[in-house]
């Protein structure tokens, strides 16, 4: 694992980006950021763990909804500054509620900003902790 993780290039913050793409599909999902240790976690669990810039601290994905991701494939870019987690997805993956973060389609040239895909649970519930 040590020389996968020499390969990655972390930016200034020693962070990197990650998409959460589903392993069926093809759906992206999210993107997050991972440090050096949230990556190795990663590695060693098979469950996907972020660092969250705004709480400054390690999170397991689905830690307090229930909505986890398990690897299914690590991929990384040909710069080795950008990973691609394709995952297994139980529950949606977005914290609105949403399977993926991307709902927000935009249409007629910009005018017009649709949601695609359905709710699937309601955050208000789910993080009452």
């Amino acid at each position: 694992m040590d020389n996968f993780l020499s390969l990655v290039k972390f930016n200034d913050q020693g962070l990197v980006p990650v998409i959460a793409q589903d392993a069926q599909n093809g759906e992206v999902l999210m993107m997050a950021w991972m440090n050096r240790d949230t990556l190795k976690k990663t590695v060693e669990t098979g469950l996907m763990y972020y660092w969250s810039r705004s709480r400054q601290k390690v999170w397991l994905k689905g830690e307090t909804s229930g909505h986890t991701q398990k690897v299914k494939e690590i991929r990384f870019d040909c710069d080795a500054d950008t990973l691609l987690m394709k995952i297994e997805q139980k529950g949606g993956a977005c914290h609105d509620g949403y399977r993926s973060c991307f709902f927000r389609m935009v249409q007629d040239g910009g005018k017009k900003i649709a949601i695609s895909g359905e709710k699937l649970f309601s955050p208000e519930e789910t993080y009452k902790k």
